[in-house]
């Protein structure tokens, strides 16, 4: 950018366009625009929970659904142990990232589709976009963990200082959920017919995930296969750091769950900045 002189006290601005300049300033950009991603994720609030209590009751009756479902199933039923807690308590504890994770999963792939006026007419780091789609998500969570809470006091169940781990294992539900949530936005773009494959994803995942059990029915020489499935860390951390030492948390595992994460997150943003170029011709 160069200023010329002009006329009187006044300058004229020059601008020049340089090409690949935004690749180099594409991480800049994407600081410069973070009010768009604000803008984004507070739209998508507003239009999820504004004048509806349908928002608010499902972020509520979706979890307490699968609990009482997977309690009768594996606890009543089946037997299965859990490790000192109450069955209900140890389900809802692995819902609380699950949830979390799969409705992420779902909104980050879709958004760049629902998105397709804005991504034709303006530019902008593409990113942004999957990005505030996840982090609306966040309050679905909140409101999981408040009602988690008021089950806890109901069982008499209280957390300890391990509670206060507890945002290091939802960073790593939230950067494994935008990971993969980047790969999937990009195909969908592409291939459209990848709308009905997240779903599938979702509930394939909900049954190789310790949501309605423990991990340590699993096999000894299953479970680090078994461990390969990022979310599987995740959700022992969030069963120790909520309900304590009961809870075994395997470190090999969560090891295992923060280098899958970190795959999922680098793979997922290189293969999304090579196609992102192409979603306003595409889209």
């Amino acid at each position: 950018m160069q200023m010329n002189p002009g006329t009187g006290s006044q300058a004229q601005e020059e601008i020049i366009i340089e090409a690949g300049r935004t690749e180099v300033r594409y991480w800049s950009d994407v600081w410069r625009y973070r009010e768009l991603f604000y803008f984004l994720a507070w739209r998508d609030i507003l239009v999820r929970y504004k004048q509806t209590a349908i928002g608010i009751a499902w972020s509520v009756l979706r979890p307490l659904a699968t609990m009482v479902v997977f309690t009768l199933v594996f606890g009543t039923f089946a037997g299965l142990p859990s490790q000192g807690a109450p069955y209900p308590v140890m389900v809802f504890a692995a819902m609380l990232p699950w949830q979390f994770f799969a409705t992420a999963l779902a909104e980050c792939s879709n958004s760049l589709v629902v998105n397709s006026n804005l991504l034709s007419k303006v530019y902008f780091p593409r990113l942004i976009v999957p990005s505030s789609a996840v982090i609306v998500c966040v309050v679905d969570f909140i409101i999981s963990l408040v009602l988690l809470f008021l089950l806890m006091s109901w069982y008499g169940v209280w957390p300890d200082w391990r509670m206060l781990t507890l945002p290091l294992f939802f960073l790593l539900a939230l950067l494994c959920a935008l990971g993969s949530g980047l790969w999937l936005a990009a195909l969908n773009v592409k291939y459209r017919d990848f709308r009905y494959v997240v779903p599938f994803i979702v509930q394939f995942g909900l049954y190789i995930s310790p949501v309605g059990f423990s991990s340590s029915v699993v096999p000894e020489r299953w479970r680090l296969i078994y461990s390969l499935n990022p979310m599987v860390g995740v959700i022992d951390g969030f069963r120790w750091a909520i309900l304590g030492e009961g809870q075994k948390l395997s470190w090999d595992r969560l090891a295992l769950a923060v280098a899958g994460t970190a795959v999922l997150l680098v793979l997922g943003i290189r293969y999304f900045r090579q196609t992102e170029r192409a979603f306003a011709d595409i889209i």
